[in-house]
Order: C-alpha cells, then sequence, then structure tokens
C-alpha cells in the first residue's frame, strides 16, 4: 500500500477517483437533462399528433419526393424493401434504387422482381460520384427507377442518387429499412409548418422478432435474440432521450441514414454526401448545420419521434462490433472536421452546445469509460481505491446508467406503444438493466476500437452486415 502511495502519490489517486466519479455525474446528468426536454417536446408532439389524428390527411400541398435506396450486397431484403416503399401513402414519389457495385445477385433480383428494362437517361452532375454503368426502369412500376454503378460506397452512391432525382425533396432510405406507410407524410410535415426546414428525421426501430408481410409491418414483437434486445433498449435512449432533447434548440447533429428527408437544393449547395467518411449521414448533418449558420441562413433542422421506420439489426458479435466500431469512427470523423463550430461566434446552439456535449460524452466518452473501469478495478485490487470509492462510481456508472435506459422505456411507454404484447415492456425493463453488465462495457471497447480506426486512418469501406432474409420470406 505505501509503495504504491509512494509511487503514484496518494493524491493523485484520489483525485482521479474524484475526476471519474464527476465525470460520470456529469455525463448522466447531462443526459437527464436531455431527457427533461425530451419530456417536454414528446408532451407537445402527442397533443399535436392527437390534433391532427392517427391518420395523417393528404393536404394538395405535399411537395413530390424522390426516395433514394443505395444498396450493396442486399439481395436477402431488397425485395420487401421496395414493397414497402411502393404502398407508402403519398400523393406523388419515384424510388431510385442505387446498385453500388454489388457483388451478390442485388441487381439479378431486382431485375426479376421488378421488371426492369435499360433506359438511357442522362444525369445532372451536380455532385460528383463514381461511373454509372446503366439505368434502368420498371416496366411493371413506372415510378420505381434502378441505377448501377461502380462501387464507390454508401455516400458515393446517395451523390449519384440525389444526380438522378426529380423532386425537390430527397428521401434516403436503406434498402434494409421498412418504413410505415405514413412515414413521408409524417416527415414532410415540418417542411409544411415551416419554411425554414431543410432536413428532418424521425425514429428508427428495430424489427427483428416483428411480423412482416408483403414490405408491411403487420405487428411488432421482441426478437429471442439478446443481442438484438439489448439494440432496441439502446435504440429508444438514443433517439426519444438523444435527439428529441436536441430538437427545440435547433442542435440536432444527426439524422439516421436508415431515414431522413432533405431539401435537395441545400444539400447540393454543400457537395452532396462526402465519401471520406464512414458516417456520412451525421457528417451531412453537421456540415449543413455550419454552412447555414457561417453564412447566416435560416433554417431548420428537426427530428420526429415517431416510429415511421424499420430496420434489421445484427444479431451476432462479430457483425455488431463491426458496425458500432464503424459508427464511432463516423462520430470522430464529423466532429474533428467541423470542431470551428465549437468556438464560431455564429455557431449558436449546435456549436456551443451540441458538438462539446457530443464530444465530450460521445466522442471522447468511450476512452474515459474504459479508463475509468480499469483504473477502479484494478486500484481496487491492489488496495488503494477503498471500497466506498467503488462502490461510489459503480453506482455512479452504472446506477445512473439503468435509470436513462429506463426512462426510455417509460417515455415509450406513456407515447408509442410500440410492443402491445403483455409482458414485453417488462422484458425490455429487465434488458435495460442486464445490458450495464457486461454487454454496456463491450460496446466501450467496440467504440474505442473505432477510435483507434479513426485516429490511425484506416481504410474505410461499405458497412455490409448479414442479412437473415427473414423478411424476405413472408
Amino acid at each position: 500500500m505505501e509503495s504504491w502511495q509512494a509511487v503514484l502519490g496518494f493524491d493523485w489517486i484520489w483525485w482521479l477517483q474524484v475526476g471519474f466519479i464527476s465525470y460520470f455525474v456529469l455525463l448522466n446528468g447531462g443526459y437527464l437533462a436531455l431527457n427533461v426536454l425530451s419530456m417536454i417536446s414528446l408532451r407537445r408532439y402527442m397533443r399535436q399528433r392527437a390534433e391532427l389524428g392517427e391518420t395523417v390527411p393528404y393536404l394538395g400541398v405535399e411537395p413530390a419526393v424522390s426516395i433514394l435506396v443505395p444498396a450493396f450486397n442486399e439481395e436477402a431484403t431488397i425485395r420487401t424493401s421496395l414493397l414497402s416503399l411502393m404502398q407508402l401513402q403519398y400523393p406523388e414519389f419515384e424510388i431510385v434504387v442505387i446498385n453500388d457495385g454489388s457483388k451478390d445477385n442485388t441487381l439479378a433480383e431486382l431485375k426479376e422482381a421488378f421488371d426492369l428494362e435499360e433506359y438511357p437517361e442522362p444525369l445532372r452532375l451536380s455532385v460528383s460520384h463514381k461511373e454509372v454503368l446503366g439505368v434502368y426502369r420498371s416496366r411493371r412500376y413506372s415510378h420505381l427507377k434502378v441505377i448501377d454503378k461502380a462501387n464507390g460506397g454508401k455516400a458515393d452512391a446517395l451523390n449519384a442518387g440525389i444526380n438522378a432525382a426529380r423532386h425537390e425533396l430527397f428521401c434516403a432510405v436503406d434498402a434494409d429499412s421498412i418504413l410505415q406507410r405514413d412515414s413521408l407524410l409524417r416527415v414532410v410535415q415540418p417542411f409544411l409548418e415551416d419554411e425554414r426546414t431543410i432536413a428532418a428525421g424521425g425514429t428508427v426501430r428495430i424489427a427483428n422478432g416483428s411480423k412482416v408481410q408483403g414490405g408491411y409491418l403487420l405487428e411488432a414483437g421482441l426478437p429471442r435474440n439478446l443481442l438484438a434486445r439489448f439494440q432496441i433498449v439502446e435504440y429508444l435512449r438514443a433517439f426519444l432521450l438523444g435527439r428529441l432533447g436536441w430538437t427545440p434548440m435547433n442542435a440536432v447533429l444527426i439524422i439516421s441514414g436508415a431515414f431522413g428527408l432533405f431539401n435537395r437544393e441545400r444539400v447540393i449547395d454543400i457537395g452532396g454526401y462526402s465519401t471520406t467518411t464512414v458516417g456520412e449521414d451525421m457528417e451531412l448533418v453537421v456540415r449543413l448545420h455550419r454552412y447555414h449558420r457561417e453564412k447566416n441562413l435560416p433554417y431548420r433542422i428537426q427530428y420526429l419521434p415517431d416510429p415511421i421506420c424499420w430496420t434489421e439489426a445484427p444479431e451476432d458479435i462479430a457483425t455488431l462490433g463491426k458496425q458500432r466500431s464503424r459508427w464511432q469512427r463516423g462520430l470522430a470523423e464529423s466532429l474533428s472536421r467541423h470542431a470551428k463550430m465549437a468556438v464560431s461566434r455564429r455557431g449558436g446552439a449546435p456549436g456551443r452546445l451540441a458538438w462539446p456535449f457530443m464530444a465530450l460524452f460521445e466522442w471522447l466518452g468511450p476512452l474515459i469509460e474504459l479508463g475509468g473501469y480499469l483504473f477502479m478495478l484494478v486500484g481496487f485490487s491492489l488496495g488503494v481505491i477503498s471500497p466506498v470509492a467503488l462502490t461510489v462510481f459503480m453506482l455512479v456508472a452504472i446506477g445512473m446508467g439503468i435509470l436513462l435506459s429506463v426512462n426510455g422505456l417509460l417515455l415509450e411507454t406513456l407515447s408509442f406503444r410500440v410492443y402491445a404484447k403483455r409482458g414485453d415492456m417488462w422484458r425490455l425493463f429487465l434488458v435495460a438493466v442486464i445490458e450495464n453488465f457486461g454487454y454496456r462495457q463491450l460496446n466501450t471497447l467496440w467504440r474505442c476500437r473505432g477510435l483507434w480506426q479513426w485516429f490511425s486512418r484506416r481504410k474505410h469501406q461499405w458497412g455490409a452486415m448479414k442479412r437473415s432474409g427473414e423478411w424476405g420470406k413472408h
């Protein structure tokens, strides 16, 4: 004991204990503050939703939308996803699928399922992208178009889609996503209510375990796979507690790549999607904030809490780990590129509040959290950390983490109640507790790996995920 004090100094150990505990108090306190803002925003939104009604009416003024679906090795789910899009309740839209050099039978599946014919159509070069190999139109569905291009990554595929799009707004949708039939009608509302709106996104939910038929989600259900259940809790926490809280301040920094609606010309003004990041969805939104702040242009970026998009979550450790590492790297790339927002006189809430918050708790958070676990546990085993200090640390780090997850589930219970089966929410409450013992720490390691990949500038590529193909069987 005395030798360790001589080497490290007792004061240093004490200050490190205080530092790690204080960080977790600050982290969880920050998210609890966002939780309060989220509750206020959700209450206001649910009141407006009740006035609008469960069924969103056509107003006759909805702008036409181009739905962009980038696809890479999506043969297992592409047919069902497009059938889902075909059923959207919206006055006028087109679907543009961009096959980004898939190595499987994605293009062949599209040709067979939708009776494609080659259709030579010149594309505008508003934003740059890799070579287009062919353009196809469906004989069966006049509003379906397929772009076959050389592999360049998801961002490059979306840029090709922007050039091919014919309408004022474009909706970026993942090829493994299923939308609610009124998704477009709901997400376009901010554009109708406020002409300053340039982007809007909705809540993404996990579809694993749900009943899907003909491209439509019939009933939400819980998956048997524990990893998928962990992700349900994570998504609720991230969307309902995180993004919803930033919305009143016009400081939402992330619109999920799985489902987002954008003003096409505003995105072209900033050069489209960046092809040099794995987090093209977040980077685009942060760049939109920065551009409009620096140019002093009026704008709004909105988040809607409606569960309007469903996606397949990975159910194996290897795939999930790669996904989380990629997300963390994308976040680091996005924040580091636009660090000037934090010191800019025109940074506003996105630069002065959201950027520092995300940098401290999401960018650096995994490193500090891992350091805290190692320091407290190793120090306790060596006898330099008292049982009381370790207990306080665990209560702050783990106990408050459980509280945040439970709060996310409570917001879900008090609002949308997607999981209607008796016992489902109780199972999720149990998952919210046990995820903090093992899974959370594993997630921290994956995110640290993502930070290393960012720091070492490793080459990035499509985040291909193994698909179960279960949707296509219904």
